[in-house]
């Protein structure tokens, strides 16, 4: 039934009319329930946001525990029916990406799963927060000291559509390392569809079996550029 749905609209061109239903829907949800984002706007936290348009809300947004402020541009997506808890999240900018491994370690997230590239067509979509590795002529570490993390490049695994790594962080002032897993999906463009279902659902089997997901670990960090569109679909078919 969606698919003769989604078809008919296609066939009508009614889709830019369906969005708009949606966004006035939405908007009329947040008026009702009141839901603010006001943490986002204080004028110490506004360059911590990429866009200024995408807000987290005050009642759902990721708290950091240490710092100057608590604020980054995340929430807490938790979905009870599919047993899952996800964090979506923008593209960490520069000065920004210390406090995204921040929330990785102190979320306990077993994989960040990225959806973009960091450039496309030609913009930056999101800082190069993790380490490349000496093999791409890039190092095989880096070390945020505002939040005392190091993050350093162990293995990769190219799986044509999507890249797999495997990085340790290392809380310096513990000396406590854990190993991340980074799933980056590559062929999935801003504003458009994945090259291929059967490619993107293979990649989503793979979060999966890498018990990224599962109830007993932290929530996995799901981000493309906003943190909205590639990020909430994904969460959406997996769920």
């Amino acid at each position: 039934e969606i698919e003769k749905e989604t078809e008919q609209y296609d066939k009508f061109g009614i889709w830019p009319a369906v969005y708009q239903e949606i966004k006035i829907e939405a908007a009329e949800v947040v008026a009702e329930e009141e839901l603010s984002s006001q943490e986002a706007k204080q004028p110490q936290n506004k360059n911590r946001n990429r866009y200024r348009d995408v807000y987290p809300y005050d009642h759902s947004r990721v708290k950091l525990q240490k710092g100057e402020t608590d604020y980054i541009n995340a929430c807490h997506l938790p979905i009870p029916e599919a047993n899952r808890n996800y964090i979506l999240a923008q593209g960490p900018l520069v000065h920004t990406s210390g406090h995204f491994w921040q929330m990785v370690w102190e979320q306990n997230t077993k994989a960040v799963v990225m959806l973009n590239k960091v450039i496309e067509n030609g913009s930056r979509k999101c800082h190069q927060y993790w380490p490349l590795g000496e093999h791409l002529g890039d190092d095989d570490e880096v070390t945020y000291d505002d939040v005392q993390i190091k993050v350093t490049y162990l293995d990769e695994k190219d799986c044509k559509y999507y890249i797999v790594r495997t990085l340790e962080m290392e809380d310096l002032e513990t000396n406590e390392t854990r190993e991340i897993l980074h799933f980056n999906y590559v062929t999935w463009p801003d504003f458009g569809v994945p090259s291929s279902p059967t490619a993107f659902l293979k990649f989503l089997m793979a979060v999966r079996e890498s018990g990224a997901l599962d109830p007993d670990v932290g929530p996995a960090v799901i981000h493309c550029s906003a943190g909205i569109g590639r990020s909430g679909t994904f969460c959406l078919v997996d769920s």
